[in-house]
């Protein structure tokens, strides 16, 4: 046993997640609420993340890896939602559940599974109703097909 777990009885102290691992921690999650990851999500989360501010001058991998760490501090996906409530501001989180609701309809079906993540999303986010229902309406205005 080494001189820090000695003094930390045994326990390290975890490093607070950054928002940008946060944020993709979020959009990989919306990604795989289904199931499965969606061969049309993942080029969503990628171009994100080459134009967010959260993550400019940043390695995707590094992040990648740093938001891959978030959940294997959960049982499940679903339980890994309460890590987004570390978010730094509310207008990140409003940006987080954003994500994930683009994320969800660019595949053009919004299935049960993923319909539930958002909603637990909104909670854990404090998303208030009257914005998740402007993304909503305006996301579905974007991937309408005419």
């Amino acid at each position: 046993m080494g001189l820090l777990s000695k003094l930390t009885g045994k326990v390290t102290p975890q490093k607070k997640p950054t928002d940008d691992a946060l944020l993709l921690h979020g959009m990989l999650l919306m990604c795989g609420a289904d199931g499965s990851f969606d061969e049309a999500e993942l080029p969503t989360v990628e171009s994100y993340f080459a134009q967010l501010p959260e993550f400019e001058g940043k390695d995707f991998g590094e992040v990648y890896q740093e938001a891959v760490k978030i959940l294997k501090r959960f049982p499940s996906l679903k339980d890994s939602v309460k890590a987004l409530g570390d978010l730094s501001s509310q207008l990140v989180k409003n940006k987080a559940y954003l994500l994930a609701a683009d994320i969800a309809m660019s595949s053009g079906d919004v299935d049960e599974a993923e319909d539930a993540m958002l909603e637990a999303m909104q909670r854990v986010l404090n998303v208030e109703d009257s914005l998740a229902t402007k993304i909503l309406e305006v996301l579905t205005l974007k991937y309408a097909r005419a």
